[in-house]
């Protein structure tokens, strides 16, 4: 089969130096994420062609539309890209269906089909209603359905989409995801996804690269990449506790002298992974089975959903995941001392 996308993307933009490498196949769905400039939304506007690629190539569904050593370079609006900005762009002079119609005709299809096929899209999107009205009209969930009406009414082979939620309310995002995800599965294309959101990351997409200064520095599902992220960014992203040490058997030294036991012997450098939920906090130094045990100060506390979770320093720096219940029966306040405990069961090492 054809891959959807094939491409390797090298481009120098200011003191950016992007080279990324990319290949998805037909209805599969890549979420880019990465801090701030690490080159994804550089990556995006070279799939789109809006910046032509330095060095390498993109292909598209087999078609080289970038390509400087072979001397391709095909406009933007002669590829078969789909794109929805992190604030739509929708044309403020235009109704909703015009909008969407937008793109079509600029592939040359006439008027009246142009606008047929804009409305049959906005009614799939379940937007119909409003076709007539004009963007400053539009709720934010109903702009984004304008937007991506627009991307998908091309049937294009590559969607991207910077963002897409980040423009809505908090209330409005989980609904606007979850119809997206269903959108994306009907999807018979490739998709990339710009987010800064891990929830959005892990719900939409199949896979996740991980960009930082300009380079892939992780790749894989997101439970793989969560399970074991391999940068303090990620481990940050993903909401879980990294640490680096050096490993001697089934102990690993950290630089700041701590050590924590895990459950297989690992040797050399290596990276320690301990999910917050997997540390209990206790008043006094805990007995009993605990291999990890360390005195700790309470160092932020914040609440997130129906868990709080509880910033600590001391030996190492850790945060934990504990119920409001349990957060009430410590007493917890910043510089509130206590015991963190963690089983060596529950710690992952493997090699940096």
């Amino acid at each position: 089969m054809t891959a959807a996308v094939d491409a390797r993307v090298v481009v120098e933009v200011g003191e950016l130096a992007l080279d990324v490498e990319l290949r998805l196949e037909p209805g599969e769905v890549l979420a880019v994420v990465g801090p701030n400039g690490a080159g994804k939304t550089t990556l995006l506007r070279a799939l789109a062609g809006l910046l032509p690629v330095d060095d390498g190539f993109v292909r598209l569904g087999g078609r080289a539309v970038d390509d400087p050593a072979g001397g391709a370079l095909v406009p933007p609006e002669q590829r078969s890209v789909g794109m929805v900005f992190q604030q739509y762009h929708l044309f403020p002079h235009l109704s909703a269906l015009d909008n969407v119609a937008f793109g079509l005709r600029a592939r040359r299809v006439a008027r009246a089909e142009a606008r047929r096929r804009a409305g049959e899209w906005l009614e799939r999107l379940g937007i119909g209603p409003v076709a007539d009205r004009v963007p400053a009209r539009l709720s934010g969930g109903q702009a984004q359905r304008v937007a991506l009406a627009r991307a998908l009414a091309t049937d294009p082979v590559l969607l991207l989409l910077d963002e897409p939620l980040a423009a809505l309310d908090a209330a409005s995002r989980p609904a606007m995801r979850r119809e997206l995800r269903r959108y994306l599965g009907a999807f018979g294309g490739a998709t990339v996804i710009v987010t800064h959101d891990p929830l959005d990351a892990a719900v939409l997409a199949s896979r996740i690269v991980v960009l930082e200064a300009g380079r892939v520095v992780q790749a894989g599902t997101p439970d793989a990449i969560a399970a074991r992220p391999r940068s303090r960014y990620v481990a940050d992203l993903v909401g879980t506790n990294l640490l680096a040490g050096v490993a001697r058997g089934p102990d690993v030294a950290l630089a700041g002298g701590a050590v924590v036991r895990v459950p297989e012997p690992v040797d050399g450098d290596a990276l320690v992974v301990i999910p917050p939920r997997a540390v209990a906090l206790h008043p006094d130094e805990p007995a009993g089975s605990p291999r990890n045990v360390w005195p700790m100060k309470v160092a932020g506390i914040d609440t997130v959903g129906d868990r709080v979770r509880v910033e600590l320093t001391g030996p190492l720096r850790l945060v934990a995941e504990i119920t409001p219940a349990a957060a009430t029966e410590l007493g917890l306040a910043e510089g509130r001392a206590l015991w963190a405990a963690v089983k060596a069961t529950e710690v992952d090492a493997f090699p940096a």
